[in-house]
């Protein structure tokens, strides 16, 4: 049976939070080399919740000094490509004063490893993961268009320097391809410990959405498939809907069926939370709406004109070049689109949304 600690706490006390999840979930991590893995998903402030916010690292990092490890790295790489600087990333969103000195770009040196041919026979990851001995993933609570929600699992996506992210979304070429092809990457190194922050969570058209959510909570596990069974239950979705949970389960990663999960904590679900369009469990359903899902014409990205600056941002970082400016705004062919998400990512206003 695995075990989720759900554990109140706010931004300024969250230390007693992350020592809870410490004595919950020990670790020996005298003399090993540890690597801190938060949500770095772009450059952007820390009231904007869409990274790991600054106190939950600084939080962890204190904590993991106080046991005496051989070394500390702290990073992640950010984006589907190499936009924006891996240091502006963590710099502006305050994570690197968080770190504490411990940062490092973890994106220049990697490592090819084997991969699943039916995406790509290889891909590189950064030797920084493949060399920890203790890697502690801090995912932030959050919905995903593509995914549903992002956690545990996904967050292993940034464990991928550069732009194989894309060259990978582009090869899923479905979301259902996609919630498979994620474990996969999670598998080529399962973090040793979860810890999510969810003080601040998001809801609506995630990873990079305006609607924010105060949840006052900070979850933890060492099981990534019933922490994001947790989340996804906590968000109002059936975890059994989630097609990544169910390939997890499958080749024997845990399991997200509560019966089998022991709750530290209270396990609530958020009412009136809002999932990302066609995510919730209702819409999942519903077979007209499956059908939309799996017929990428009907849907595509589109520029929210009241937000949308036209910075061109989501035309450089399109994976599969379907996006051009039509007059101030971009514009993308459904007939290329491959409904990646990687637009609404990338976009620094949120103005880009799958309709």
């Amino acid at each position: 049976m695995s075990t989720v600690m759900i554990q109140p706490a706010t931004y300024e006390d969250v230390q007693q939070a992350i020592d809870r999840a410490f004595e919950i979930f020990p670790l020996n991590l005298k003399n090993k080399k540890i690597l801190i893995k938060p949500n770095v998903l772009r450059a952007s402030e820390a009231n904007e919740a869409i990274v790991t916010n600054p106190a939950v690292l600084r939080a962890v990092v204190e904590r993991v000094e106080s046991m005496k490890p051989a070394s500390i790295i702290v990073g992640d790489n950010p984006g589907v490509f190499s936009y924006g600087a891996n240091e502006e990333s963590f710099r502006k969103t305050g994570l690197m004063d968080a770190a504490g000195g411990y940062y490092r770009n973890i994106g220049t040196d990697s490592q090819k490893i084997d991969f699943n041919a039916e995406y790509m026979p290889t891909v590189s990851l950064s030797r920084a993961v493949l060399e920890a001995d203790i890697i502690i993933s801090l995912p932030k609570f959050k919905t995903h268009g593509l995914t549903v929600m992002t956690g545990a699992i996904k967050n292993s996506y940034g464990f991928l320097p550069g732009a194989q992210k894309a060259r990978l979304h582009k090869a899923a070429g479905s979301p259902a391809r996609f919630h498979e092809m994620i474990v996969d990457v999670f598998r080529l190194r399962v973090p040793d410990l979860f810890i999510v922050d969810a003080v601040v969570g998001m809801e609506g058209n995630g990873p990079a959405s305006p609607e924010l959510r105060d949840i006052g909570l900070i979850l933890a596990s060492d099981n990534a498939v019933a922490l994001d069974a947790v989340i996804a239950t906590m968000m109002g979705c059936d975890p059994a809907r989630l097609g990544f949970l169910r390939k997890a389960k499958s080749v024997g990663l845990g399991d997200y069926d509560l019966k089998t999960i022991e709750i530290i904590g209270e396990l609530k679900q958020l009412p009136d939370f809002k999932l990302p369009p066609l995510g919730g469990e209702a819409n999942m359903n519903n077979p007209a709406i499956q059908e939309i899902l799996f017929r990428p014409t009907l849907l595509c990205p589109q520029a929210n004109v009241e937000l949308c600056t036209g910075c061109g941002a989501c035309i450089d970082q399109c994976p599969v070049s379907a996006l051009s400016m039509n007059g101030d705004y971009p514009e993308a062919d459904p007939e290329i689109c491959i409904r990646c998400f990687c637009c609404q990512e990338i976009c620094p206003e949120k103005a880009m949304a799958l309709v």
